[in-house]
């Protein structure tokens, strides 16, 4: 017996995007590019597109039975929602001269989580890859600098060389997104994504 079930359509595409896009906005302040007083531009995509549309790619991945997907996505839509809140609910209330011990912290699991990651991503293609490698230094790097102490200046560099590393991750990210959606859409491959050789 035939199965009517409808094939559902590769919800990668979406989360790079909402992933992409989110962590370039982001970036572009980390990496001190445009006034941090403009930053507030960054809550909207992170609740939106990074965190909500970003977790429903991952639950799509579910649905297709792609372990890593489902994790990634469902992961870094949790993060990008749970960023929110912290930067606009919970940080505030903080005690100036600690919290940034609570965001190196808060950094600090994602990038253990995004190693872990990292290690899976080798049995997948270059893209993915290459993109998990990058985020993996971008963690590192704004890890550093939350928890550096002493001149605010050392702090600002690690987290400036963070924001272009992001930068690289979330062009990355859009370069996965177009191989998706333009493969897909011509049948064939158009825009190579580097399969992993069996």
């Amino acid at each position: 017996m035939a199965d009517d079930t409808p094939a559902i359509a590769d919800p990668a595409a979406l989360g790079l995007a909402g992933f992409g896009v989110t962590t370039l906005v982001l970036s572009v302040f980390n990496a001190g590019i445009l006034n941090g007083k403009l930053e507030g531009v960054v809550f909207p995509l992170a609740l939106i597109y990074g965190g909500i549309a970003q977790l429903l790619g991952g639950m799509w991945e579910f649905k297709r039975g792609n372990v890593f997907g489902a994790a990634a996505f469902t992961s870094y839509g949790a993060f990008w929602l749970s960023f929110y809140f912290y930067a606009n609910t919970f940080a505030a209330g903080l005690p100036a001269a600690e919290a940034y011990k609570a965001t190196g912290l808060f950094l600090l699991v994602w990038t253990l989580f995004t190693a872990i990651m990292t290690v899976a991503a080798f049995g997948l293609n270059g893209v993915i890859k290459t993109l998990f490698v990058v985020l993996l230094i971008t963690f590192i790097l704004l890890t550093i600098g939350d928890f550096a102490t002493g001149a605010s200046a050392t702090k600002d560099i690690w987290t400036k060389i963070g924001g272009y590393a992001g930068i690289l991750t979330a062009l990355v990210a859009l370069y996965g997104v177009l191989g998706i959606v333009a493969n897909t859409t011509y049948g064939k491959e158009v825009i190579p994504m580097f399969a992993k050789k069996a």
